[in-house]
């Protein structure tokens, strides 16, 4: 073979592993601490207004921020009682959508969230992002956006983005509505203020995979990913009375202790990484493009 035909060398990439919901429950904060200590996912999002956020956060602060990205997810669909069921989207969403919403409480209800994670972990969340992708919703990514570039002028949190990664059948139909729901427009306001984007979301699905076809649908992930694109998972090490997702949690857990890196695919090896340290290195352009 030819210099002029040889195929091209495989390149690494860095990906980042989300483990979402950290602070739900006891059993998501167990599963979610083994898998950092593993080396199996770089990035948490946290709910700290949730029943098992202060206990697990005495744990989370103690990891390394150079091996883990410990985020802000935002959280505006709280049960009202506590580990109760969470209401549904519809109001949020109408509320939003029709700009009718409370801007004062909303407001509010975003700084304190922001300041729980402060005061808890003793630093910035690494990004933010939105329980139910709730962050890039109309009215709440304005003022997230504002108060984000308010707080944190001079080293911003990432904010993740919600572009499409695999978009086939059913689970690219589910992903593009998620994006469609305001991804593009926050994309586009947190890079006018200089707030660094990931850029594509993978991990999109109905959750009704068993083991073996998460598992696969994580081989197919991790394949196909692109610097600065976030793979979400949502791993637990224990049932929660009234989640609907508490199986597949479960079910999560198990394939993603399968997991092995760095790894090798036909394109390339694979690390996991924070995506922080990728936007402090310039490794990672702050204005990625989702394509």
């Amino acid at each position: 073979m030819t210099e002029a035909s040889a195929a091209p060398l495989p390149t690494a990439r860095h990906l980042c592993i989300c483990a979402d919901d950290f602070g739900l429950s006891l059993g998501v904060n167990s599963a979610v601490v083994d898998l950092v200590e593993t080396g199996k996912i770089s990035a948490t999002s946290c709910m700290v207004r949730r029943s098992a956020w202060a206990s697990g956060a005495r744990t989370l602060r103690r990891i390394s921020a150079d091996h883990l990205d410990a985020g802000l997810h935002l959280d505006l669909t709280r049960p009202g009682i506590v580990d109760g069921p969470e209401p549904g989207l519809t109001g949020l969403l109408a509320r939003t959508y029709t700009r009718t919403i409370f801007v004062p409480v909303l407001l509010a209800d975003i700084r304190d969230q922001l300041t729980r994670f402060e005061d808890v972990m003793g630093r910035a969340p690494a990004f933010v992002d939105g329980h139910r992708h709730v962050h890039q919703f109309p009215v709440v990514r304005e003022l997230l956006i504002e108060e984000i570039a308010r707080r944190y002028p001079a080293a911003p949190p990432w904010i993740r983005c919600t572009a499409p990664g695999l978009r086939r059948g059913a689970d690219g139909w589910k992903a593009g509505v998620i994006h469609a729901l305001g991804g593009a427009s926050l994309a586009c306001l947190a890079t006018r203020h200089g707030i660094p984007v990931s850029r594509r979301l993978l991990g999109v699905y109905d959750f009704s995979d068993d083991v073996l076809d998460y598992q696969r649908r994580l081989s197919e992930g991790i394949s196909a990913c692109r610097m600065g694109d976030v793979l979400m998972c949502h791993p637990s090490a224990g049932l929660q009375p009234n989640d609907p997702h508490r199986s597949a949690r479960m079910r999560e857990y198990t394939a993603l202790r399968e997991l092995v890196f760095p790894m090798r695919t036909r394109l390339g090896e694979i690390s996991l990484a924070p995506l922080s340290r990728l936007f402090q290195t310039g490794e990672l352009a702050r204005d990625l493009a989702p394509a």
